[in-house]
């Protein structure tokens, strides 16, 4: 997979929480989004282009392959609205942060432009909210330099969000979120447990799903999604038992 759209037609919490699983377990998603809505049907949420992907292109003549390069490698953030900006130790979303073993107190900045108000400003690392940035009087826009404190590897990015619908962003809330910066601390090499058990429950689920359902055109078909779903579900239980 290039990405995931973690901004698109759902709940962007709840796909984030999913996202930041796969994180966990190694893999490297970009965040992207996707509005998911056909223009010949009434909408049941936001008009088409509502969820949007910005992408951080080198400079030079924009053209549709370096744009597809920086998506790729993460230079990127999703949003129905807000703006973000963010880097940790200097390196923008999709970098690698390399540190020596033990406690590193990192520099951080995040910056947010918003046309509603937005209710959090926050800065999550392994899927944890790590800092509460503190927002302008009009929770609209935000300018912030921090630090925070690394010892073990993983991931760290920014994203907004509001408690409830703003109009005039046409969503459930307002939301947006960089892609994650990278680390790498010497000595860790954190075993994701957790996250690679929850994958293979959902996969176990999806087995079983397969293995009832009688729609399949022929028996190669079922067996090849089988195969497939059978391979997938051997990668979460080695990450687990590393």
């Amino acid at each position: 997979m290039d990405y995931i759209e973690v901004v698109g037609f759902a709940d962007h919490k709840s796909t984030a929480s999913v996202w930041y699983r796969l994180l966990n377990c190694g893999f490297r998603l970009p965040t992207a989004a996707g509005t998911d809505a056909m223009a010949n049907f009434a909408s049941l949420r936001g008009p088409v282009g509502l969820n949007r992907v910005y992408v951080n292109v080198p400079s030079g003549p924009l053209n549709i392959n370096t744009w597809l390069d920086s998506l790729k490698h993460g230079r990127t953030f999703a949003t129905n609205g807000p703006l973000l900006g963010f880097t940790l130790g200097g390196h923008q979303p999709g970098g690698e942060l390399h540190l020596p073993a033990g406690e590193n107190q990192v520099k951080l900045s995040g910056w947010l432009r918003s046309f509603v108000p937005v209710d959090h400003l926050q800065v999550i690392c392994n899927g944890d909210v790590v800092r509460d940035l503190k927002l302008g009087p009009d929770r609209q826009s935000a300018d912030v330099e921090d630090t925070i404190p690394i010892s073990r590897g993983g991931w760290c990015l920014l994203r907004s969000w509001s408690e409830k619908a703003e109009h005039p962003v046409l969503d459930i809330y307002p939301y947006a979120t960089t892609s994650p910066v990278y680390i790498k601390v010497a000595g860790s090499n954190p075993i994701p447990h957790e996250d690679a058990a929850y994958l293979v429950a959902w996969i176990d689920r999806l087995i079983e799903a397969a293995k009832a359902s009688s729609d399949w055109n022929t028996d190669a078909e079922r067996t090849a999604v089988l195969n497939l779903m059978a391979y997938a579900r051997k990668i979460y239980v080695d990450l687990g038992n590393r």
